[in-house]
């Protein structure tokens, strides 16, 4: 065997031995509140299913209908004979949903962050992020070549500093270089929303491009599930570039990026990552489309936000410590990833899914319980969690943050 190839069984051991080995489980059911696993039954809170769309009867009916009648598959990419009118209507819908110009399909939200930085910057640019950013926008940085800037989670005044430092502002005039702003609309591991209002004063002082990668506000904020930008009511000259996944509160797959016809059209002609790969099959575009028709109905975001409260509260009084997160995403911080497994596995044991969440997913000393609330928990599913955390907290006491 090659040397360097023997080396990969002590990285893995050393992973172990670190409490950072990860596993995957067989899920032998559809996604739901509750799913089959290792023929147990559990109650599940780690999915990013938000609106419950994922196992939808008009949703499944949609894919069902398309695969009758297109099949299952693309067969080509885009450019070449894969774009189908399903994909056309799909991304017609999503432009008009978010009062943009035209939106595009992407494979997957990281293919289309790394689709987007990768066609629009280069070595001459420059690039500023959250240091808490997905870690696909993150890959896209570095590997675009444009100098790239990391402030503090949220953090405005670290923000300025940075931007004062590095790029002087040249008023009205043209610059340069090109210099986008992204970020997480919703921050995946934490749950809290980009102060876009502040983020975008910055962005016009200093002329950068906002883009926002929504995956986990899209369908879920706005009164209409419009995102980050119906959030805080953002145009599209305010938020340019906005990124949105398929797979979460669509309960689908893949992503899909919106913006002006040059934007569009620029991804559509130089994005590697859309050219280069075979298109989404167009059953997931009908079932995305029908998804987009569901989510605009009101009632699945009101539930789910009664679930997030109702969670928040019995927290509370149970006394755990929970940050500031309103949104579907709630973490319980341990710290330490041996404690995080343990807690996570003794919820298991108790018929409860929730993942721990370990680095370098997050920060080293912040390994944590992601709890991931969906419009289809029952409050009775809430309750069962609550208790079930009452309970293992009290036979093996972690010290929450």
């Amino acid at each position: 065997m090659t040397s360097w190839l023997q080396s990969l069984t002590p990285q893995l051991e050393l992973r172990q031995q670190q409490n950072l080995y990860r596993q995957r489980l067989q899920t032998q059911s559809a996604q739901g509140t509750v799913v089959d696993i290792d023929d147990q039954q559990l109650l599940n809170f780690s999915s990013n299913d938000y609106l419950g769309l994922a196992n939808h009867p008009d949703v499944v009916n949609a894919f069902k209908n398309a695969v009758d009648s297109y099949g299952v598959g693309a067969g080509a990419s885009h450019l070449v004979v894969g774009h189908h009118r399903l994909h056309h209507q799909l991304e017609t819908a999503l432009a008009k949903f978010t009062g943009r110009d035209r939106a595009v399909l992407f494979s997957s939200g990281y293919m289309a962050n790394l689709g987007v930085i990768q066609a629009l910057l280069g070595k001459r640019d420059f690039i500023v992020q959250d240091k808490l950013n997905h870690a696909s926008l993150i890959d896209a940085g570095l590997d675009c070549g444009a100098k790239m800037l990391r402030y503090k989670h949220n953090d405005i005044t670290h923000l300025q500093q940075l931007l004062e430092k590095n790029l002087p502002e040249h008023g009205a005039g043209e610059i340069s270089q090109r210099r986008l702003l992204a970020v997480d609309g919703v921050f995946s591991m934490d749950g809290d929303i980009a102060p876009l209002p502040q983020l975008l004063e910055l962005c016009e002082q200093y002329q950068l491009a906002l883009m926002v990668d929504d995956a986990h506000g899209f369908g879920v904020l706005g009164e209409h599930g419009g995102g980050c930008a119906e959030h805080f009511n953002l145009s599209q000259t305010q938020l340019p570039i906005v990124m949105g996944t398929l797979g979460k509160a669509f309960g689908v797959s893949g992503a899909f990026v919106a913006g002006s016809h040059a934007l569009i059209e620029t991804l559509v002609q130089f994005s590697r990552s859309y050219i280069y790969t075979t298109a989404l099959p167009p059953a997931c575009a009908a079932a995305a489309y029908q998804s987009l028709q569901l989510l605009q109905q009101p009632e699945r975001r009101i539930q789910l936000r009664t679930s997030i409260a109702q969670f928040r509260d019995g927290i509370a009084t149970l006394g755990i410590p929970l940050g500031e997160s309103s949104t579907a995403i709630q973490p319980l911080i341990v710290g330490s990833s041996e404690q995080a497994l343990a807690l996570s596995n003794a919820l298991f044991e108790a018929g409860i899914l929730v993942t721990a969440i370990r680095p370098p997913t997050v920060p080293v000393g912040t390994a944590r319980l992601r709890v991931a609330l969906s419009a289809a928990h029952s409050s009775d599913h809430i309750d069962q969690l609550l208790n079930a955390l009452d309970h293992a907290l009290k036979k093996q006491p972690v010290i929450l943050r």
